[in-house]
């Protein structure tokens, strides 16, 4: 008679997806590899690995934490897990068991989502995290996986056209520009897209620049949507980095950081000290350039180390 009735919301919610490995070997060391190569950029806070344990660990409040035993002859559980927070929506990624692989987006209040949160509209809530969690994959693999097109280093540094206005160009030899294109890059999974503040205060983070303003981050992020490297969504103070562009960013910080500078560095000594005991495929594909680079260079006639 009073018309009192029960509703009923949907606060939390999960979604995930596996991927099934035939080898558990392959995965981890597929696993591995993404991990070593998009955890600094992407900024992944932290990475945990629990190994040897003989179930799942569970919490206990009571008696707090539970004791962790290594058993290295017999490994019956391992759990290799990151996961990356904007605000109360977070992303994860961490293998289950020795064959599963799983991707997964969580929300801790369904308000983040901007939709509706009565329970006829958990499909949409589901969908929605469905998304995210496809939005996380596909930055994790253009993270790990990048290339530049052609040309594409020479028309950088040249200006550009942002509607009416001009705009710089992007010079990689700059810290500032570097840190820019890195806190874009990590921004990329953002899965509202990010703001100007939010794209100033991790370029100030990367680039340990406490000087840097909201005003250079809005021009440096206009010479990025001047050279298509990032897109605004529709008419909102919201941007994005599409994947493609993504992969872009990723090779050019790749080629400039971790090629160029090294094999620089390496050039000028000729002879190095004593070689460490444990060499990574990363650390012997280093010395065999840095050999080969000696030998260009003295074809070339370029002096490493300038002549008194």
């Amino acid at each position: 008679m009073s018309w009192f009735r029960y509703s009923y919301t949907v606060y939390q919610a999960e979604y995930s997806r596996n991927l099934l490995f035939r080898s558990g070997g392959q995965m981890e060391d597929l696993f591995d590899r993404v991990l070593d190569r998009t955890r600094s950029r992407l900024d992944i806070p932290a990475l945990r690995t629990l190994f040897g344990l003989k179930n799942r660990p569970h919490c206990n409040r009571a008696a707090g934490p539970p004791a962790q035993e290594i058993v290295i002859e017999k490994s019956q559980y391992g759990l290799t897990w990151f996961k990356v927070a904007f605000g109360r929506l977070q992303c994860k990624a961490y293998t289950k068991g020795e064959h599963v692989l799983r991707f997964e987006a969580t929300v801790h209040n369904t308000k983040e989502l901007r939709c509706r949160r009565s329970l006829e509209n958990f499909p949409e809530i589901i969908a929605r995290l469905a998304g995210i969690a496809g939005r996380f994959a596909t930055t994790l693999d253009c993270a790990d996986v990048s290339f530049i097109a052609d040309g594409l280093l020479d028309e950088l540094p040249l200006p550009s056209q942002l509607g009416s206005t001009r705009t710089g160009g992007i010079d990689l030899n700059k810290p500032r520009i570097r840190a820019a294109l890195a806190a874009a890059l990590t921004l990329a999974a953002a899965p509202h897209g990010f703001t100007v503040a939010q794209f100033t205060a991790q370029a100030r983070q990367l680039g340990h620049n406490a000087g840097y303003t909201t005003r250079q981050g809005a021009y440096d992020l206009r010479k990025l949507r001047g050279k298509g490297l990032a897109v605004k969504l529709g008419t909102t103070r919201r941007y994005h980095i599409p994947a493609g562009q993504a992969r872009t960013i990723t090779a050019l910080l790749a080629i400039r950081d971790q090629v160029i500078a090294p094999i620089l560095a390496g050039v000028r000594s000729p002879r190095r000290g004593r070689k460490p005991a444990h060499w990574t495929l990363i650390d012997r594909d280093y010395e065999t350039l840095r050999i080969g680079m000696q030998n260009l260079f003295h074809d070339l006639g370029i002096t490493p180390i300038a002549a008194t």
